[in-house]
């Protein structure tokens, strides 16, 4: 799926003109083809989402005609669980440790699944800042597992993640899922409610599992609902 400088700008709510600044800074993931910039919508969310830029409700949805239907990021989140004093001394052996407690169907191959999220982190790390990563496959199919699942792990030991801002990472928000579509579904709603000021305090308090739960209901009856759909198959 890729989008013009067009649809960049209107889902980043900036202008054009921005976008190619954004472009001759090389600070935002662009492609030239036949002369004419082109962007990934994954790439994109992600992008955002590290520099805490607020997306358009356009961003929200769905380009294709799938009536397969996705979970709200509470749902995905009560599938996949909250894990507190996850171990590790760097960045290895902290996703060692959350793939062992990620909560998957028994025909998935956990070495794999750990390899492909280390080789992840070889493209750009997910640390997106304020102490808090996203780590994810880049191509969800490979997985072949039925639904998604968020899974948030709280490490007992910050550690350097070479996320944007620098500082150590605490916090890992851990996406699982069986499409494209799922997740990039999922990526921009955990982008959205992490603006959210009551839900990043629950985490930096490393609240309960209810109360996590209830301020991220809360977080996600706040998307704005989009009356445009600029996605492009």
């Amino acid at each position: 799926m890729q989008l013009s400088v067009k649809d960049a700008a209107s889902i980043l709510n900036v202008s054009e003109k921005t976008i190619y600044r954004w472009i001759k800074q090389e600070t935002i993931p662009a492609y030239r083809i036949n002369e004419q910039f082109r962007f990934n919508r994954a790439e994109l969310l992600e992008w955002a989402t590290s520099r805490r830029i607020q997306v358009s409700p356009n961003i929200f949805l769905e380009g294709d005609k799938s009536t397969v239907p996705l979970p709200s990021l509470s749902d995905a989140l009560k599938a996949g669980g909250v894990a507190y004093r996850i171990g590790g001394v760097d960045q290895p052996s902290v996703l060692k440790a959350v793939v062992d407690a990620l909560n998957l169907p028994e025909e998935v191959d956990r070495e794999f699944l750990y390899q492909v999220l280390l080789a992840r982190e070889t493209l750009g790390s997910t640390g997106i800042g304020n102490g808090i990563a996203i780590p994810h496959v880049r191509n969800p199919v490979v997985l072949h597992v039925s639904k998604p699942t968020v899974t948030l792990c709280f490490l007992e030991h910050p550690i350097d993640f070479r996320a944007i801002d620098g500082q150590p990472v605490n916090t890992l928000f851990t996406l699982i899922s069986p499409s494209v579509r799922a997740h990039l579904h999922l990526l921009s709603r955990l982008g959205f409610v992490l603006l959210n000021q009551d839900f990043k305090s629950a985490l930096e308090r490393r609240a309960s599992r209810e109360e996590l739960m209830n301020a991220l209901a809360a977080a996600e009856a706040a998307i704005p609902v989009a009356n445009t759909d600029l996605s492009k198959e």
